[in-house]
């Protein structure tokens, strides 16, 4: 609240912004005074979920927040591969892949592959409605969808930056 004019003054001139947003605590009251600042300046906007690991995190939560509390339309793209004390990485629904990090090296090293089975399904429905959202929005997307037309990263990518910068949706990372 003691910067609400700083804030203001700032917006004015970003191109874009990344709101951060705790997997326990949710969207905070003073976060979402910015984002909905934000929105006044047209200030195009990345939501990141952090802090899976911790006790109490729920991801979905999250996400379900900021479609209630702050009107997004979230498309996320990455899901946590795991959560709490099992965190370890996250699924890329544009590829279709875990992953993982190398906690020894404090994520430095990583490595991708298959999404392990246990989350194969969730995975799959989170990408299709992924999918769909963006079909949605883009005359593009929906011309390959309802044509079953395969949707790599290269055909999503360029929707997702447009709906991004157009303010009709926000990319969800964690």
């Amino acid at each position: 609240v003691d910067f609400t004019i700083e804030v203001e003054r700032s917006l004015r001139v970003l191109d874009g912004a990344i709101g951060v947003f705790c997997a326990v605590g949710g969207v905070e009251p003073q976060s979402e005074t910015v984002w909905h600042q934000a929105d006044r300046y047209r200030v195009p906007k990345i939501a990141f979920v952090n802090k899976i690991d911790r006790l109490g995190a729920d991801f979905a939560g999250a996400v379900q927040q900021l479609r209630e509390k702050l009107g997004a339309r979230p498309l996320v793209l990455q899901l946590p591969l795991g959560q709490e004390s099992s965190f370890a990485g996250v699924i890329d629904l544009l590829r279709m892949e875990a992953v993982r990090w190398d906690d020894s090296t404090l994520g430095l090293a990583y490595t991708s592959g298959e999404i392990p089975a246990a989350y194969r399904d969730q995975a799959l429905a989170a990408r299709d409605t992924l999918v769909e959202t963006i079909a949605e929005l883009d005359d593009g997307v929906m011309e390959r969808y309802l044509a079953d037309e395969p949707l790599a990263p290269v055909h999503l990518l360029p929707a997702i930056r447009a709906l991004t910068l157009s303010l009709q949706a926000v990319p969800v990372l964690c």
